[in-house]
């Protein structure tokens, strides 16, 4: 017995040791985040000071608050319907036959088991197949559906648990099945309700991959808006997920403790249960009131060109400036629908498959590919008045030698961001990209996770063009690769690269300029080399796809966002280097955002440096060697 005893009292600091780390797994990450939400600097790791900075942003930002607008709305909603409807069905079938509760509760459970991935796949086609247009409406059904199963689950353990005669007895005590259900079921089972209901509202409010696939028209909550943001440095991810938690908190303090204080001022128990939802309910329409108040706060007023109509543009995440949208729909009275896309693949499919946009701002190579396979329209040149404004070096490339279809957004080159405290400058002019294969800075290397960009390095160093269709070369570049993530312990990357440098954690990565002039400006320890050997000259352009419900709102806004006011805004935010002169000679020159920061200018003199061509044949044939490279990365690992 006392041996029993000292056992259970050694285990105890054990279990509490257990405990406290648990908890700090769960919670020191959201400590850590709301920290970050206050930090003056852009960084997500280097807290450089106290600022309301990224908090003022957020506010400003139209897409940020609409997105809260949405996330929210959505989520009482769903939370509402699906609680009434959990709850009925919970209710029906605790009454039904043996065999068929058995069976539905089965069918209830599978949605729950299910990836969410192929749950986010059947919506879309149910609602392709019945041509319903994709938008806020399905994304609240689609969150509705998959919150009533989870209703469900909450609620029938506490019927089980009732006496099945109880609503027998109340009806031969007088009163009505109405009654029976609201005056004695449903008090009985609150608990299980109020479960199911937070389960909901937290399932929908979290809820990324199923919103991705059922939303359209720019349609966006904020798990959307995140991961668009997350894929380049913005701190403002900090400041509204900071936000989500703070009200999550006081939903989830509002239903805990409502019915404790309403229980104490009440003399009535029953009255104090019934209480138990207001708090949540008042808490979130309040919230949603704010947020809805906010967003419409920022309609103007008066007639202007394109007042009422809608631009719906498809660009890449984080990549337009603070202010250029709310100012042209300021000037232009039009509404801007901005969609993120992550890669122009990603891009592509949903083109190819009919959706609509008036802008896209896919690169290079896919724009050739979208001119060929007949996706795009030419620009009309007498409403084009912004081409004389831009730089000579970046018009009349080889995918649209004329301006026909595209006019440039940003442009730049891919080189090597290097840390001039570790890494010698000679080794970079001698070796070029073969310092990647240096084992002199083995363990500090970073690789960019861009099939088209490494195998531009591998071919370069090894001589070639990276248009190369010579299967031996690529074969060649392939096994250079292999050679670095198996000699050198390199670590393959993508947007993580341009914090982690500007830190300084590495030696020497491959990135894209627009990330090294951040990185530049963050880090004065940090360079940016372009070998000899040549790099890849890559542009983003605007081109209006054939589908276009509003070319003549598109052509306003290449105009304006190819104008100073508009270019300089979006390449002071974002980093990448305008198409606009006279932008890119302010901000890089003599008290220029970027001034001696050698990035933000792309090299334009160099023969050996390339504009990329699509072929998809080669294309298939480096997507394929490029996943053979990750594998030996893994395997070395």
């Amino acid at each position: 017995m006392r041996k029993d005893r000292h056992t259970k009292k050694n285990s105890r600091p054990f279990g509490k040791i257990l405990m406290v780390l648990m908890i700090a797994f769960f919670y020191l990450p959201i400590i850590y985040m709301v920290v970050f939400s206050f930090n003056e600097s852009k960084s997500l790791t280097s807290f450089t000071g106290f600022s309301l900075r990224w908090y003022q942003h957020m506010l400003e930002s139209n897409d940020m608050m609409t997105a809260l607008y949405t996330t929210f709305s959505v989520a009482i909603l769903a939370t509402l319907v699906s609680t009434v409807v959990g709850t009925i069905a919970a209710i029906g079938l605790s009454s039904s036959k043996k065999i068929i509760r058995n069976i539905m509760e089965q069918v209830d459970n599978l949605p729950m088991m299910n990836p969410e991935i192929v749950t986010a796949i059947g919506f879309m086609l149910l609602f392709i197949t019945f041509q319903v247009e994709k938008g806020y409406v399905t994304m609240l059904l689609a969150h509705i559906a998959f919150c009533i199963p989870y209703v469900i689950l909450s609620v029938m353990p506490k019927i089980r648990s009732l006496d099945p005669n109880l609503a027998d007895a109340a009806m031969d005590l007088g009163a009505t099945p109405w009654k029976a259900l609201t005056k004695v079921i449903v008090p009985q089972i609150m608990p299980g309700i109020v479960s199911g209901g937070l389960i909901a509202f937290t399932m929908s409010v979290d809820d990324f991959i199923i919103s991705y696939f059922v939303t359209g028209q720019g349609v966006k909550n904020l798990s959307i808006v995140v991961y668009t943001m997350s894929k380049r440095v913005n701190p403002s991810i900090n400041a509204v997920s900071t936000l989500v938690v703070v009200i999550i908190t006081l939903v989830l303090l509002a239903v805990n403790l409502g019915p404790m204080i309403a229980a104490k001022k009440s003399v009535r128990t029953e009255l104090g249960k019934r209480r138990r939802l207001v708090p949540a309910a008042a808490g979130g329409f309040l919230v949603l009131l704010v947020v809805f108040a906010v967003y419409q706060g920022r309609s103007g007023s008066g007639e202007r060109p394109f007042e009422g109509q809608t631009l719906r543009i498809y660009n890449w995440g984080e990549y337009t400036g603070e202010n250029i949208i709310s100012d042209f729909e300021e000037e232009t009275g039009a509404n801007v629908v901005m969609e993120n896309f992550d890669s122009n693949e990603q891009m592509y499919i949903k083109v190819a498959n009919g959706e609509s946009y008036d802008i896209l701002v896919p690169s290079d190579y896919m724009i050739q590919r979208l001119i060929e396979e007949g996706y795009l329209q030419k620009l009309d040149k007498s409403k084009i008045t912004c081409m004389d404004k831009l730089s000579d070096a970046v018009k009349g490339l080889p995918y649209d030698p004329n301006n026909d279809y595209s006019v440039p957004y940003f442009w730049g080159t891919v080189g090597i961001v290097y840390d001039k405290t570790k890494v010698d400058i000679e080794d970079l002019e001698r070796e070029g990209y073969n310092i990647f294969l240096d084992e002199k800075y083995k363990g500090d290397v970073y690789l960019y996770d861009s099939e088209r960009d490494s195998f531009m390095m591998a071919l370069k160093a090894l001589g070639y063009s990276m248009n190369t269709e010579n299967e031996a070369e690529l074969q060649e570049a392939y096994e250079w690769l292999v050679q670095c993530v198996e000699t050198m312990d390199t670590e393959i990357v993508t947007d993580e690269i341009i914090d982690n440098m500007a830190q300084g954690r590495k030696a020497l990565g491959l990135i894209y300029s627009g990330d090294a002039t951040y990185v530049m400006a963050e880090n004065e320890d940090m360079g940016y080399f372009m070998p000899e050997t040549g790099t890849n000259l890559w542009s983003d352009a605007m081109v209006i796809p054939a589908n276009a419900e509003n070319p003549d709102l598109a052509h306003a806004f290449i105009n304006y966002a190819s104008d100073y006011d508009g270019a300089y805004d979006n390449s002071s935010y974002v980093g990448y280097t305008s198409a606009n002169q006279e932008v890119m000679d302010v901000l890089s020159g003599e008290g220029g955002d970027y001034e001696g920061i050698n990035a933000y200018i792309p090299r334009s003199d160099n023969e050996n440096d390339e504009v990329f061509v699509y072929n998809a044949d080669t294309k298939k044939i480096i997507s394929d060697l490029w996943s053979r490279v990750k594998i030996s990365a893994s395997n070395a690992d």
